[in-house]
């Protein structure tokens, strides 16, 4: 990847998540409206600039380990996990009868 490429990533990258904006994100709408109109212009430009046989490569690497196996026993045991944990949250902080 050529370094202006990786360094423009970086300019949009540190614009999208610092707190210092264009127009600060505390007034309502038009807090948000800079980086709706900005960052997707910005990203689609990053894209392109990237050179198309590098593009092709990864696109390529992307579609090859996008045919990988997919774990349905790994993704139930994550979705228990969570649902345990919510359920831990929710125990801890229901309300409690008073003994006393």
């Amino acid at each position: 990847m050529p370094w202006y490429v990786k360094a423009f990533c970086a300019a949009i990258a540190a614009y999208a998540l610092s707190p210092i904006d264009l127009i600060p994100d505390f007034i309502p709408v038009l807090g948000y409206l800079d980086e709706v109109i900005l960052l997707p212009p910005a990203i689609l430009l990053a894209v392109r600039m990237v050179p198309a046989d590098l593009m092709a490569e990864f696109r390529a690497e992307a579609d090859r380990r996008s045919e990988r196996p997919v774990s349905k026993i790994a993704a139930a045991v994550i979705i228990v996990l969570w649902i345990g944990a919510a359920g831990l949250l929710l125990w801890a902080l229901w309300p409690q009868p008073s003994t006393g």
